[in-house]
């Protein structure tokens, strides 16, 4: 077994198994923090978001003219946006001496939610921030590639 020079297992060791599509779904079904992938004006650009599942689809939650909100904007009613969006969940117990986690990573085309569009069912209005000002906009994913990832490791105490 590799160990790094203090002896924590390294993510190389892990068991890795790939996970179905249906799975992946599910593990990321219940929304909360992912991070979008995206090609932006200074570059590559990864950032995290709030997001929902709705419909089979992702609905991520911007303030409204941020960069992202800026930099996926094409200038073209309609016009989609090729990006990648990951979720991942990792948990472990030293004391027991295991660790394990998922990943998922989506790709495929998101284009900006219209005000009168069904994907902001899947948003609860937010309590109001202290800078009510800042207005939210909504970007949906249309996943055209999903894959995922399973890792778990056995220490036994080595």
């Amino acid at each position: 077994m590799a160990a790094d020079p203090v002896g924590r297992p390294m993510i190389w060791d892990a068991q890795v198994d790939q996970l179905d599509e249906a799975e992946c779904l599910r593990l990321i079904s219940g929304g909360g923090v992912g991070r979008i992938a995206y090609s932006s004006r200074l570059g590559l650009a990864v950032l995290p978001v709030s997001y929902r599942m709705l419909d089979g689809n992702i609905v991520v939650r911007i303030p409204l003219g941020s960069t992202l909100d800026e930099d996926l904007r094409t200038g073209i009613r309609g016009a989609e946006y090729k990006v990648t969006f990951e979720i991942d969940q990792v948990g472990k117990d030293i004391d027991e001496g295991w660790f394990d986690g998922w990943f998922v990573l989506v790709q495929g085309p998101a284009h900006h939610v219209d005000s009168h569009d069904d994907c902001l069912a899947a948003w609860t209005p937010a309590p109001r921030s202290s800078d009510w000002r800042i207005r939210e906009h909504f970007v949906c994913i249309a996943p055209s590639l999903i894959i995922g990832r399973r890792l778990s490791r056995e220490d036994g105490g080595n």
